[in-house]
């Protein structure tokens, strides 16, 4: 059993900035993993924002690049998302997994911007 737990999120006004935090524990060997943030918006399927590989390489989704910036700690077991020039269409709840993801999902951390 892999638990993901993340933190951070909150309400923001549009053009501010917001830092997500999770920690995986468990069965997982996060160093070995590649990690991954993704957002689930009301009505809406669940999506990767933000990639990060084993070796520190990340990838975006268009909607997101220049804006956030996704970062790993191996020793911590932990992997962050810094979140700049928000829009009101990033609010979603947010999680984190691997990447590709595992059956496991956290409770995800809501981010509401909006004036």
């Amino acid at each position: 059993q892999v638990q993901f737990v993340e933190s951070g999120g909150g309400l923001v006004q549009p053009g501010g900035s917001l830092r997500l935090s999770c920690v995986a524990s468990g069965r997982i060997s996060f160093k070995l993993s590649n990690m991954g943030w993704y957002r689930q918006a009301p009505g809406k399927q669940r999506d990767l924002v933000a990639h990060i590989s084993v070796t520190g390489l990340t990838n975006y989704a268009d909607s997101v690049k220049g804006r956030f910036a996704i970062s790993r700690d191996n020793a911590k077991n932990s992997v962050s998302l810094q979140m700049n020039s928000l829009k009101p269409d990033d609010t979603a709840v947010y999680y984190c997994n691997s990447q590709p993801p595992l059956s496991s999902w956290g409770q995800g951390t809501q981010v509401i911007v909006s004036s």
